[in-house]
């Protein structure tokens, strides 16, 4: 796994973080107020999970005059589904081939 994807998957374990994932791609693009106004936390906390994303390289963002808009970014976003694709790739047959076995056991 390359940096950015660890990177992307550490930043990920934090639930109010999961929740601003969430929120964009049910949503698609926010302003960082509109962002902050769903959460019980101060519009700093906030912006800096914003930042931490954009770090990671999950979100995006761009000026629309005083605002921030924020949005995912589907290339990090690409990057962390292919991790778990080569994950699951990985373990399901193996997870496959001992269900197989405890089947057979059992018989």
């Amino acid at each position: 796994m390359s940096g950015l994807q660890a990177n992307s998957l550490s930043v990920l374990a934090d639930p109010t973080r999961q929740r601003i994932v969430e929120m964009l791609a049910a949503s698609g693009a926010l302003s960082s107020g509109e962002i902050a106004s769903r959460f019980a936390l101060s519009p700093p906390a906030v912006s800096q999970h914003l930042k931490t994303l954009k770090g990671a390289r999950l979100v995006s963002v761009r000026a629309d005059k005083q605002k921030r808009i924020y949005q995912l970014n589907p290339e990090g976003m690409d990057e962390v589904s292919d991790w778990i694709a080569r994950i699951r790739a990985f373990w399901n047959p193996r997870l496959d081939a001992l269900e197989e076995a405890i089947k057979r056991d059992k018989t």
